[in-house]
């Protein structure tokens, strides 16, 4: 008996010391990225963001902790299409780390899976920060966020194929409810099909363009280049021709110059959350746009 209480013991005191799977470690260059790792990932995976809500994702510094968090992914999963371009290629370089390098399994970029807006036929740097592959902000339409669902939990799977099935069950999961969200999104969004909006930055047309709003001015003269005085004059006396409903902001956008169109326009000026964390309702991918549509059917009464 005691002999085989000391086998027992000693299997396990093996067991115990056999390291276990560790999770995978998914660094996502925007929040909504992470979110959609845990969505899809679960206890599995271990998902941080090199962007937060409140920075511009364009413009991120590529400090040594980053570059630390970067050399310790599995997987890296960011936009593309340029967003990350000035920042990226940084990080990944001084991170030595060849899984996330572009082409292997461990570099995963959503925003070619996706159908693209403002695709220039020309590149003209005098036209200000223009993307050559397209509008890279395709996460403000959730049906890209669908796309890119499918096509992480096919990633997951391949880099971490012992539970492929546990993430393509999860997968399923996230796309029935989202599936069901965004027809519910829909529907409350409906008043707002034809709406007219000034937004600070081009980054809302992906939005726009799935509820069927329009866009009839920008803050920034040129994507990239800050408005003046004289610009937001020129906006003012447009506005006075073409109305419009609210003049919209991402929550990392500077608010002063929605906010002097909203009081010469008099029109309401709406912070929208852009991303998971923009706001403390935005607390995952489905409260992101819950919250999102209500700001804008708030705005728009």
């Amino acid at each position: 008996m005691k002999k085989t209480l000391s086998v027992v013991i000693a299997s396990i005191a093996i067991l115990l010391a056999l390291p276990s799977r560790a999770a995978v470690n998914v660094l996502a260059c925007e929040p909504e990225w992470a979110a959609l790792a845990v969505e899809i990932g679960g206890d599995k995976v271990k998902a941080s963001s090199a962007t937060t809500a409140l920075q511009d994702p364009h413009r991120i510094e590529a400090r040594p902790s980053l570059i630390a968090r970067t050399r310790n992914a599995d997987l890296l999963v960011c936009t593309g299409l340029d967003l990350e371009a000035g920042w990226l290629p940084i990080l990944r370089q001084q991170s030595g780390n060849p899984k996330i390098e572009p082409g292997q399994p461990g570099n995963l970029e959503v925003g070619s899976l996706v159908p693209r807006l403002e695709v220039p036929a020309r590149l003209d740097r005098a036209e200000g920060d223009v993307h050559a592959a397209g509008n890279p902000h395709i996460q403000q339409d959730p049906r890209n966020i669908a796309k890119a669902a499918d096509a992480l939990a096919q990633r997951l799977a391949q880099i971490d194929h012992a539970n492929a099935a546990y993430y393509q069950a999860r997968y399923k999961d996230f796309a029935a409810r989202w599936n069901a969200a965004i027809q519910k999104w829909e529907r409350q969004a409906a008043p707002l099909k034809g709406a007219a909006v000034v937004a600070h930055h081009k980054n809302m047309e992906y939005l726009l363009n799935w509820l069927g709003m329009r866009s009839v001015g920008m803050l920034e003269p040129k994507p990239g280049v800050e408005p003046s005085a004289a610009h937001l004059a020129e906006l003012a006396a447009q506005l006075q021709r073409q109305p419009a409903k609210m003049v919209l902001r991402a929550a990392y956008q500077d608010g002063r110059a929605s906010q002097w169109l909203s009081e010469h326009a008099h029109i309401p000026a709406v912070v929208l959350p852009f991303t998971v964390g923009g706001d403390d309702q935005a607390k995952d991918l489905f409260s992101l746009f819950d919250d999102t549509v209500q700001r804008l059917l708030d705005g728009a009464k």
